[in-house]
């Protein structure tokens, strides 16, 4: 599987985010960073060769700070120019259909103002919708987005369990829990000496409380 990581921010090298999250990437010929204010600072984005970009990989990744509820400006000129009709909708074109779409988004406020009765009155799953529209109209799945709330105040051990999951993210053709699991195993027993291994310990209970609630709710839905 290939990843294109299409990055959008106006201040990159100065986003200390952004450059743990470029540092967080796997060096892998199947992952390509690809930052969009360096490579058109002009904003003249070239339509042929980011359409080939997009041929060329099979999972897309949107990558941005959250800019009140959107991308910063020259994603949404990106979509503009490069999803025309003739090459990712319209009849007959199947160029991007089957591909994935997902979002890694830096969000500077709590996730607790994301959630029904909280300060912005809005999920984040609700102010994404768009983006979900465009995988659906162009034939793509939209993968759960990846959302990294105030990177800024994250202890070192939090940051560790971010490039675990970041990592996964870019690398895992499937997405699911047990493939997650796996994941873990076979990283420790390839790099076990490379590995914190109360980092992994960490991950892998977070995991764990996820099963427990999966259990739950499941329980709980055969009751009634």
């Amino acid at each position: 599987m290939k990843t294109l990581v299409i990055v959008s921010h106006p201040d990159v090298q100065g986003s200390n985010s952004q450059q743990f999250l470029k540092e967080s990437l796997p060096v892998s010929e199947d992952i390509t960073y690809h930052h969009l204010e360096t490579t058109y600072p002009d904003e003249n984005i070239n339509r042929q060769a980011e359409q080939a970009l997009l041929v060329a990989h099979d999972r897309i990744i949107f990558q941005f700070p959250l800019y009140w509820y959107s991308s910063p400006p020259l994603l949404k000129k990106w979509q503009d120019e490069v999803l025309t009709e003739g090459f990712a909708y319209g009849v007959g074109c199947q160029a991007l259909v089957g591909k994935e779409l997902g979002l890694v988004l830096t969000v500077g406020i709590a996730e607790q103002a994301y959630q029904a009765g909280g300060a912005e009155q809005f999920a984040l799953s609700q102010l994404l919708i768009p983006y979900q529209a465009v995988a659906n109209k162009v034939g793509m799945r939209f993968l759960a987005p990846f959302a990294i709330h105030q990177f800024q105040y994250m202890t070192e051990r939090e940051q560790q369990a971010l490039l675990i999951r970041y990592q996964q993210y870019m690398t895992l053709p499937d997405l699911s829990l047990s493939a997650r699991v796996n994941w873990f195993i076979e990283q420790l027993e390839a790099e076990a000496d490379s590995f914190e291994m109360d980092q992994v310990i960490d991950v892998i209970e977070d995991l764990q409380l996820e099963i427990d609630e999966m259990r739950l709710h499941l329980n709980y839905g055969g009751r009634r």
